[in-house]
């Protein structure tokens, strides 16, 4: 479901780029690719970019310290996000293109989530994630709604967008993408 997912939303964002009328979101992926700005960084001493030697020994290093360990099924990174309202865990694990972080994918799920609890729905999961991504980096999310998907939240920072949908009853999904690395990638494809 992640891949169809991720998929879906670049088809869609791809159609909206296309489209004859600038849309807020094509304005805001303008304005900041125009800057000339990087904004690299993600959490954890992360950052796109990162290459995949790096990003194994940083967390080679997070896990012996103790902040980070293994996720779900072997294939992602666990990391226990307690800047939220609970504790929540929030796993991870990187999309590489040419040996560099180009996406970061993150499922965050409340710990203490059951479907009677209504507190620690991913309606409530949703609002806590968006306000401490706007303490994070700062600025708005524009919102953009899909009619399969439901409601996707973005900020575009330079070349770093940031995107922000609930997924199913517990989760709440945060991609972050080098739209540089994107570019050059989807290039490469057509020439293909």
């Amino acid at each position: 479901m992640n891949r169809a997912f991720v998929s879906i939303i670049v088809t869609i964002l791809a159609a909206f780029l296309f489209s004859g009328c600038k849309t807020e979101y094509e304005k805001m992926v303008k304005k900041e690719l125009g800057k000339g700005i990087r904004q690299d960084s993600l959490f954890l001493g992360l950052r796109l970019g990162m290459s995949s030697r790096d990003f194994y020994a940083h967390c080679w290093e997070l896990n012996k310290q103790k902040v980070i360990r293994q996720g779900s099924g072997n294939t992602s990174v666990l990391w226990d996000l307690t800047e939220l309202r609970d504790t929540a865990d929030a796993n991870f694990y990187p999309k590489f293109y040419r040996d560099s972080i180009l996406e970061m994918p993150v499922l965050i799920n409340y710990k203490k989530w059951s479907p009677w609890n209504k507190e620690q729905s991913n309606d409530t999961l949703l609002v806590d994630v968006l306000a401490l991504l706007k303490r994070w980096y700062g600025g708005d999310f524009i919102h953009i709604d899909f009619p399969d998907i439901g409601r996707v939240y973005v900020k575009v920072d330079g070349n770093r967008r940031i995107m922000v949908s609930k997924v199913g009853e517990s989760q709440v999904k945060v991609i972050y993408t080098d739209l540089i690395a994107e570019g050059r990638k989807e290039e490469e494809n057509i020439d293909e």
